[in-house]
């Protein structure tokens, strides 16, 4: 059935799906990669900036380290040298030299200084700037310069005083500093050391002379001196400079007040207000001071919509309260790394995907280009062309797999079809077994087939097919007896074979039972035995399948025995099955179709006594004359060479050409005189004539009863009666029309009939309705009537149905003149018809049978070989002149098979002898008449010329003509007659 799946717009090729997948893959591999190494690169960075978080903890605490701890160490040797305990400025420069030492060896040291408890004061400094040097007002040669503060005991006066030293200390000058107000023990940095045993260290802050951010370290020396040193913090701002992870990465060293003291823009921690100060953390940035206040989520924190990567650490060195250490490092900045990389690996990816886009495509197409063509294939396959090229392989397994079997499968179909199709066109039933075995045999290799068909209603199986070595075998030779496969005698692989489809077995001699002589034949003493049950649309066993293969003992047998070819037989089978049910039940139903028409042919000559045998007759010499037409070799019959079918339309023609006759009242075709209907009218006319002659006699008496003479009388009498005897055998002759009616008798048959009789009784009583109605067309004459001796009455008219009417454009072609009544009963009418018995009416209605033969003929559902059936059988009255009934054909618009029938249905007609109305001719008077028609154009000379030279007639006769109608016949004078001899 035809398949309700139709391709969807919506679906798209395999190249294009094996493309976007391949694009969505490497896009898929892509993403995941890229998130994978932007993932791992993130927390990479991220670990590792943990692990540079905690190298510059370390870093910055070893520079601090690195700072305090050398000045710790200094200060604790510097404490104890004698002149720090020194009254006056001449004895304190002996401090010069080691402090002047300790400050070149420190460049942190901004400087180093004592302070005494009355207020006096004791200051290196090295001038290591130009810078410095300007703010201090030093000389160009400077190295050092020495601030004392002295005070005068007495008055408490203060001395300030600068002294500026070379590099090799010498003096170089001396500056007195006017309205000096610095006293040192009134700073933080000397009250926390005097009143510490240990060293001190001070909160950064901003040196007062230098504006640089440091702190102090003092320690006391003695009871009324403190040793202190000023330590530059710039080395810290440079080590947090070093340590920005980013350009925007905010590092700084806070003190416990939230001060700034080291950053790496060092010129930013020092704010100029009305004086120095160290400048708060907040300023420097707020996520610094949101770091600080404990706002960071881990090592996040998220400020003004934008993420800081933050660690804070506590250190002990600097300051009383120690420094933190705050880093903070924004997201985006420290992963740019990772961003680019991501985005490196986005665009890595899209421009491996733009170039694998196209080898991707053109991979595809090569790789779905066998596909297509299986497609391709499968098409053609679907449309039953078996002959389109083979699919190329595939270096895809899969797809090389399918093509592999797509061929096998194209070449087991197209074997297939093959077989069936030959088996199909096969109408012969016995070549049709053969073909099977043969078929069957090649596809399983088989030796010997053998095939068994089942003949009645049970199980009973009976051979009807051997082939040995592709010899069609006589099984009478063989001695095969039929199987029941009931029974219990039975071969156990048919008795199997009962309740499965097939069965393969392996059977030795001992085993074969009534094969064993096919074994011989084979010479093989084993053979493999495939047996297939043949059934048909209704599951019913049709028949047994046998093959017989040689059992070489080999692996071969195995590949010979496999399931795919046991497959492929019982298919092949199926369809023979089908076949051979099929022809069984088609010459079923053509014996049917046959018996049918025989029955009906018979039903036909049964209806009527006298024409019994005609529809036998004629169908017998139709196919004598068809059989020397075709094996004659006369130009005019080299091309009749009919086939199966043909001869079947022939014999069905044959048989059925006069089927209309059925319609055909049997009063008609019998009809054997002239007033014959139902029944012969002459005796209602020797009736009137009996009544006329009582007439006479009772004339005669009641005139002798009035004194007439006897002898007059009597002559008068014996006269009328004579004549009345002379009339009637007259119109009894008349009615036989066994001769042509001569004007005179036309004439004397018209005196005849009006002479008069009279009748007393209504003619109307005791009829029936269609009779009365009739009737009815003239009134009732008052009785006694007088009437005609012979009357052609009204009601004598049989009107003609309107549906009986022949329209002039008919679709079948009949040209017949239909006369205007159906019937004519008139006794005169009937009496005067001019020769035979039949009037116009009755002659068409016998001739009107060749209209119902074809009607009925094409009524019937004839399959297409047999469609020239009502062709064949209605021409047989038809003339080649074009002067017969029903079309008016001509020799050249007629078949020759009609041609056939028409010469054979006037043979049988002139020599049957079982006619009423003529007995049947001789072979030479029945001739004579045919070469007469053949002159004149009414049969075909060709034809004729044939059924005298292959004496067709003689054949006939000596079956079918009685003896005495065989007589002698000279052929060459008939062809003479016939106009066909010069």
């Amino acid at each position: 059935m035809p398949s309700t799946l139709s391709l969807d717009k919506r679906r798209f090729p395999l190249h294009v799906h094996i493309s976007v997948m391949f694009t969505c893959l490497l896009l898929l591999t892509g993403v995941v990669l890229g998130v994978f190494n932007y993932q791992q690169t993130t927390r990479i960075i991220l670990s590792s900036s943990e692990k540079l978080f905690q190298r510059i903890e370390q870093d910055v605490q070893l520079d601090l380290k690195a700072t305090y701890e050398p000045i710790r160490h200094l200060l604790s040797l510097l404490v104890g040298n004698p002149a720090a305990q020194a009254s006056d400025l001449g004895q304190r420069l002996a401090l010069l030299g080691p402090f002047s030492q300790s400050l070149k060896d420190n460049p942190d040291l901004a400087s180093l200084y004592v302070g005494y408890t009355d207020g006096d004061f004791f200051m290196v400094r090295p001038l290591r700037s130009q810078a410095l040097k300007q703010a201090r007002q030093a000389p160009k040669p400077a190295a050092y310069e020495v601030w004392s503060i002295e005070r005068d005991r007495g008055t408490g006066q203060l001395h300030s005083q600068s002294l500026f030293y070379d590099a090799s200390l010498a003096l170089i000058s001396r500056r007195d500093n006017t309205q000096e107000s610095y006293d040192p023990s009134s700073r933080n940095w000397f009250a926390n050391a005097k009143d510490d045993t240990d060293q001190i260290t001070t909160e950064p802050y901003v040196f007062f002379s230098t504006r640089n951010v440091g702190t102090t370290l003092a320690r006391r020396s003695g009871n009324n001196a403190v040793m202190g040193a000023d330590l530059t913090l710039e080395q810290l701002s440079a080590t947090l400079a070093k340590h920005r992870v980013t350009p925007s990465t905010e590092i700084a060293l806070v003190d416990g007040n939230g001060n700034a003291v080291a950053y790496p823009d060092s010129r930013r921690l020092i704010v100029e207000e009305q004086s120095a100060r160290l400048i708060r953390a907040n300023d420097l940035n707020p996520a610094l001071d949101a770091l600080l206040q404990g706002k960071a989520q881990g090592n996040h924190l998220r400020l003004k919509d934008r993420q800081w990567i933050v660690a804070s650490r506590h250190l002990q060195e600097g300051g009383p309260q120690g420094l933190q250490l705050a880093l903070l490092v924004p997201e985006d900045e420290l992963l740019a790394d990772a961003y680019r990389m991501r985005w490196q690996g986005a665009l890595i990816t899209l421009s491996i995907l733009l170039l694998c886009l196209p080898l991707g495509w053109l991979t595809s197409r090569v790789l779905v280009m066998p596909l297509r063509a299986l497609v391709q294939e499968a098409d053609a396959i679907r449309s039953f062309d078996f002959n389109y090229p083979l699919t190329r392989r595939s270096p895809v397994l899969e797809v090389d797999q399918l093509s592999v079997s797509m061929a096998r499968m194209k070449e087991t179909l197209a074997s297939f079809f093959e077989i069936t199709a030959s088996l199909s066109a096969e109408t012969r039933f016995d070549p049709l077994l053969q073909r099977v075995l043969f078929e069957t045999m090649k596809i399983g290799q088989a030796q010997a087939g053998l095939i068994y068909l089942r003949e009645n209603e049970g199980m009973s199986l009976e051979p009807h097919g051997l082939i040995i070595a592709d010899n069609v075998q006589d099984l009478r030779v063989f001695d095969i007896r039929s199987q029941d496969a009931q029974h219990d005698a039975s071969p156990v692989w048919l008795q199997r074979l009962t309740n499965s489809e097939n069965v393969v077995t392996t059977l030795g001699f001992e085993q074969a039972a009534d094969l064993q002589s096919v074994l011989l034949a084979m010479n093989c003493p084993s053979v493999h035995l495939i047996g297939i049950r043949l059934h048909n649309r209704h599951n019913e066993t049709v028949g047994i399948l046998v093959l017989l293969l040689t059992d070489s003992g080999q692996e071969d047998d195995l590949e010979k025995l496999s399931p795919d070819r046991i497959a492929f037989l019982q298919a092949v089978s199926g369809a023979a099955a089908v076949s051979i049910d099929s022809q069984r039940l088609q010459n079923r139903q053509k014996q049917l179709l046959d018996s049918f028409i025989q029955l009906l042919a018979g039903a036909i000559d049964a209806k009527s006594p006298y024409t019994g045998g005609h529809c036998q007759r004629v169908p017998a010499l139709t196919l004598m004359l068809a059989q020397a037409a075709a094996a004659s070799q006369q130009p005019a019959f080299s091309a009749y060479q009919p086939t199966e079918d043909e001869w079947e339309a022939l014999h069905i023609a044959a048989w059925l050409h006069d089927c209309g006759k059925v319609t055909t009242p049997e009063y008609v075709v019998d009809k054997a005189t002239k007033l014959e209907t139902l029944n012969d009218r002459i005796h209602e006319i020797r009736t009137r004539f009996e009544v006329l002659k009582r007439d006479l006699w009772i004339d005669y008496w009641q005139a002798r009863a009035q004194g007439g003479d006897e002898a007059s009388l009597g002559a008068i009498r014996d006269a009328g009666l004579a004549e009345l005897d002379d009339d009637f055998a007259f119109i009894a002759h008349c009615n036989l029309g066994s001769e042509a009616m001569a004007e005179a008798d036309l004439q004397r048959l018209g005196r005849i009939a009006r002479r008069t009789w009279s009748r007393t009784l209504d003619d109307r009583l005791g009829l029936s309705w269609e009779e009365n109605r009739r009737q009815q067309r003239t009134p009732a004459a008052p009785l006694p009537v007088i009437e005609q001796l012979l009357a052609d009455k009204p009601e004598h008219l049989i009107e003609r149905n309107p549906s009986e009417l022949i329209p002039a454009d008919n679709p079948w072609g009949f040209k017949l003149d239909v006369p205007p009544y159906k019937y004519n009963r008139g006794e005169l009418y009937n009496l005067s018809i001019g020769k035979g018995t039949l009037t116009r009416e009755e002659r068409y209605v016998i001739n009107h049978h060749m209209v119902q033969t074809i009607l009925m003929l094409n009524h019937l559902p004839f399959p297409d070989h047999l469609n020239n059936i009502p062709e064949i059988a209605g021409g047989h009255h038809e003339k080649m002149d074009g002067t017969g009934y029903p079309k008016q054909l001509k020799r050249e618009q007629m078949s020759l098979p009609a041609r056939m029938i028409a010469i054979a249905d006037i043979f049988e007609a002139l020599t049957a002898a079982d006619r009423p109305y003529k007995k049947g001719k001789t072979l030479s008077e029945a001739l004579g008449i045919m070469a007469s028609m053949c002159r004149n154009a009414h049969i075909d000379p060709e034809l004729f010329e044939l059924f005298i030279q292959a004496r067709i007639y003689q054949q006939y006769a000596d079956r079918f003509m009685e003896p005495q109608q065989i007589d002698g016949v000279d052929p060459e004078g008939l062809l003479g007659k016939a106009g066909l001899r010069v």
